[in-house]
């Protein structure tokens, strides 16, 4: 299994990116694809979930400004990021259960500043 993070830059405050993460060994429409960030000296953070089903979860931080989607055709799961605030700056990782086993993917730098 492997995830492949893409999207990350820089964006004023205010303003969005949209996160890719490619699979590839297993299908994102079957396992749920879950995203988290990090800030350097702080614990992963969890961000959102996208459920196999069809449900979701946010942190109650970006609930409202983010979105979860996926894309089954390309195997790839989104992270739709709006109305981005400073706070929002880390290294974002999308992540994967298959088997009881969790893949990550190698990051993506998300920076929020003016």
């Amino acid at each position: 299994v492997q995830l492949q993070a893409s999207g990350g830059g820089l964006v004023q405050p205010g303003g969005s990116l949209r996160l890719s993460c490619r699979a590839s060994g297993t299908l994102v429409s079957t396992n749920g694809v879950s995203w988290y960030r990090q800030n350097p000296g702080m614990q992963r953070e969890w961000v959102a979930t996208l459920a196999s089903g069809g449900a979701f979860n946010y942190a109650d931080s970006v609930k409202g400004r983010f979105a979860v989607s996926r894309d089954n055709a390309a195997n790839t799961a989104y992270l739709q990021m709006s109305s981005l605030k400073s706070e929002d700056t880390g290294v974002y990782y999308c992540s994967i259960m298959v088997r009881n086993v969790r893949y990550w993917g190698q990051g993506t730098q998300v920076t929020v500043s003016s």
